[in-house]
């Protein structure tokens, strides 16, 4: 993979250039917009939910910061992911090329807009006076690891996609309903044990207790937590890659 991508280096990167250009074409604030939506939907978040949810939880705008900069992360990739091989269908149709270029680099821009987010992400942290301790470098665990998950759920969407046009629409109603259930903006503390366990089995609220528990409550998760997370993205990536290899002929029929 990696000697192709190298083969390949100069049309990957125009991709990645075009994503943004085609992302922020006719705007006023261009890139700007990759800080300020997400702050935006922090401000109406923390607007909303402070006074239900806020009230005796501490650094409540930090945690479910936590929680956006993750989803929103999650969520550009994948969604953007979805559609990239039916996007560039007038490409790998005439020129032989590999079609996870084109997932990937669609990942590369969802990536460099996280990494902007997180920049404010730690001015908020630093004005909320929490501590930057050495266990903010753990934080490299659950980013190496959202980054390829996005990889592997992006490429099983761009798969479906071509089969199932049907797969955007079910996939937006799915992120609904993880949202709601990632506990972005309520704790899960006032729940069963059972329960909480159940929370688990969302990789998203994953990624996102991981930050909360470095950030907020300066501890790092256990053993077991960081193989939970490691399987989540084994599965993702492997399914991900059987999907590519089995249906690599097939898309150009499809699309």
């Amino acid at each position: 993979m990696f000697q192709r991508l190298k083969k390949h280096q100069f049309l990957f990167e125009e991709l990645v250039k075009r994503d943004f250009n085609k992302k922020y074409k006719r705007t006023v604030l261009g890139m700007g917009w990759s800080i300020l939506s997400p702050l935006l939907q922090l401000l109406v978040m923390a607007m909303v939910f402070t006074q239900f949810f806020g009230r005796t939880t501490p650094h409540y705008i930090i945690y479910i910061f936590c929680g956006q900069v993750v989803f929103s992360f999650f969520s550009d990739a994948t969604k953007g992911g979805m559609g990239t091989i039916m996007g560039n269908a007038g490409i790998f149709t005439k020129v032989n090329v590999p079609k996870y270029l084109f997932l990937l680099s669609r990942n590369v821009q969802s990536f460099i807009n996280f990494g902007l987010i997180l920049i404010v992400f730690f001015l908020f942290v630093a004005i909320d006076g929490l501590p930057f301790t050495w266990k903010f470098l753990c934080l490299l665990y659950p980013i190496i690891c959202l980054i390829l998950f996005n990889i592997g759920v992006g490429m099983i969407l761009s798969a479906l996609f071509v089969f199932f046009r049907d797969t955007q629409y079910l996939y937006d109603v799915f992120t609904m309903l993880l949202m709601y259930m990632s506990a972005i903006f309520y704790t899960i503390e006032d729940y069963s044990y059972t329960t909480q366990c159940l929370f688990l089995l969302n990789p998203v609220y994953l990624f996102i207790r991981y930050f909360r528990k470095i950030v907020i409550e300066a501890t790092v998760p256990t053993v077991w937590f960081h193989l939970l997370m490691a399987a989540d993205v084994v599965i993702a990536v492997t399914i991900g890659c059987w999907m590519y290899k089995r249906y690599n002929t097939k898309f150009l029929y499809y699309v």
